[in-house]
């Protein structure tokens, strides 16, 4: 994608806390015209008119640059759009607007999960439009962007263009960027981190021990690089802000929310009947993996930690055994 003389127009699908955060950093370029595409009319009214995101930043001010649109026609016009909403939603919201979509617009997935089963989403969206694809990963809790505290992302993109128009707009901001052309590598990393860190959250709550957590730690990354290779990526993309970055992040700090489901474990606040009804990002992909490595006989043995936490989420388990077992296999 070649810089243009006219501003940009980048738009967010969302007005979730990484879409505002993200575009509240670009809203400061003058060349820029940075949108939310919202479903929710009462927060696109409260950004353009108050300039807060009451939902997710009540206390922040906003750039006054940043504007908010329920319009999804302004998809027409976008130089550059990001998915910023959830990763079950995205299918469905590109079949229904795919046709608003310029033909050369890149699209930037932010989103962290599958798409349709075991399909990651660049695959879905690649199945019904034809538009340059990358993602963007890594360790970025919104809370922090929107105080402007250094993040960093990995971009996965086998379109240099896109790289380098993505360096050229993040030059200058609080945002750090590495790069990789293993785009299922690293969509697949942003996926296995919220598995791991549910377990790294059981393991705290058990043991206030620095040895135990690094011994897990280092088994963690060794399954999550073999499982990156197993489906397809690159093992050096564990080494991108996409895999140890984003999983340390994960892993071990509290406002992470498979860290604190695993906590929860931990410390025996879980049972079936909450199991059924739990849907964070972990757990289903816990799920998901499971049955994938099933199919070609690739389970205990070559991933017991992923192996004992299906067993977690199936089964009537006593969590006083889990670090022993992990330890054991």
């Amino acid at each position: 994608m070649e810089p243009t003389t006219h501003k940009s127009n980048i738009i967010f699908i969302g007005s979730g806390a990484i879409a505002t955060a993200l575009g509240n950093i670009l809203a400061g370029d003058e060349d820029l015209n940075i949108y939310l595409l919202s479903i929710e009319q009462d927060v696109v009214e409260d950004i353009n008119q108050n300039h807060i995101n009451f939902r997710h930043f009540p206390a922040t001010q906003l750039h006054p640059f940043l504007k908010a649109t329920t319009d999804v026609k302004m998809l027409k016009s976008a130089d550059l759009i990001f998915l910023a909403i959830p990763s079950t939603a995205i299918v469905n919201y590109l079949k229904h607007n795919k046709d608003l979509i310029p033909a050369k617009t890149p699209i930037i997935n932010l989103a962290k999960g599958f798409g349709n089963g075991f399909q990651l989403i660049p695959d879905c969206i690649t199945e019904m439009i034809s538009n340059p694809i990358a993602c963007m990963k890594g360790p970025s809790f919104a809370r922090e962007i929107i105080n402007r505290q250094p993040t960093a992302f990995t971009i996965a993109a086998t379109d240099q263009n896109i790289q380098d128009f993505l360096q050229e707009i993040f030059s200058g901001t609080t945002i750090h960027l590495d790069y990789s052309d293993d785009l299922h590598g690293v969509e697949y990393a942003s996926i296995l981190k919220n598995i791991y860190a549910i377990i790294i959250g059981i393991v705290d709550a058990n043991f206030d021990s620095p040895n135990l957590r690094s011994l897990v730690l280092s088994k963690a990354i060794n399954e999550m690089r073999q499982l990156i290779k197993t489906f397809g990526g690159q093992e050096e993309t564990i080494f991108k802000y996409c895999g140890f970055g984003d999983f340390s992040l994960t892993a071990l700090n509290d406002l992470s929310r498979n860290r604190t489901l695993g906590l929860l474990i931990g410390k025996g606040f879980f049972s079936q009947d909450i199991s059924e009804k739990v849907v964070l990002e972990g757990r289903i992909a816990v799920q998901v993996f499971y049955e994938e490595l099933e199919k070609r006989k690739l389970t205990s043995l070559n991933y017991p930690l992923m192996t004992e936490l299906y067993k977690v989420f199936n089964s009537d388990y006593d969590i006083g055994k889990f670090v022993n077992n992990i330890l054991n296999d």
